[in-house]
């Protein structure tokens, strides 16, 4: 099969230039995401509140990838994103628009996933997966979001029952496929 490497549409958050810096040589692992959100702009709404009151800064990843295959990123390589709790320094964060359980993520009867990734959002992020390998010395893993923020919360309806606080990229992610076209490994990620 050939791939085509994406079309990368730089769009920076407003406070990119206030997140820290960093050498492309310290990244090591790229983190897959949802947004859980119903589409690229209310992530981007999203990715543009200022969370950290003493940075001035936000929460977002990296790159977005949208239904439709077409690839935004949100922030330069050099700088570290806030999209995965104790692993940002040494990782890029690859955001892709699905629904997840939005709007009720923490709702202990919303935590099935219903929407399943599209064909030209997987080809998008295969493609970009291979031009940061090829750009990226010493990029050699690849992980879920909750494969690395493992927390517990109680459950917003019920304080008694306890639910997942990240479940992306979700069940419905198509991690063989990905790992038969993508020579990263998912093994010793809990090693960082």
């Amino acid at each position: 099969m050939t791939l085509t490497m994406p079309n990368i549409d730089y769009t920076p958050l407003s406070y990119v230039d206030r997140l820290d810096e960093r050498s492309i040589e310290a990244i090591e692992l790229v983190v897959i995401h949802a947004t859980e959100l119903p589409d690229l702009e209310t992530a981007r709404e999203y990715g543009e509140r200022i969370h950290h009151r003493n940075s001035q800064t936000g929460n977002s990843g990296h790159f977005y990838v949208d239904r439709d295959g077409s690839v935004l990123q949100w922030v330069p390589l050099e700088r570290v994103a806030h999209h995965v709790r104790g692993y940002n320094r040494k990782s890029i964060g690859i955001e892709l628009v699905n629904r997840g359980r939005w709007p009720h993520w923490l709702d202990s009867r919303n935590q099935d996933w219903a929407e399943d990734y599209s064909p030209p959002q997987i080809e998008a992020l295969v493609g970009l997966l291979e031009t940061l390998r090829a750009k990226l010395p010493n990029l050699h893993y690849i992980a879920g979001h909750d494969e690395l923020d493992i927390g517990i919360v109680d459950a917003s309806d019920d304080p008694a029952i306890k639910v997942r606080r990240k479940v992306d990229p979700g069940p419905l992610f198509p991690w063989d496929e990905i790992e038969s076209r993508v020579p990263l490994k998912r093994s010793g990620i809990k090693t960082f």
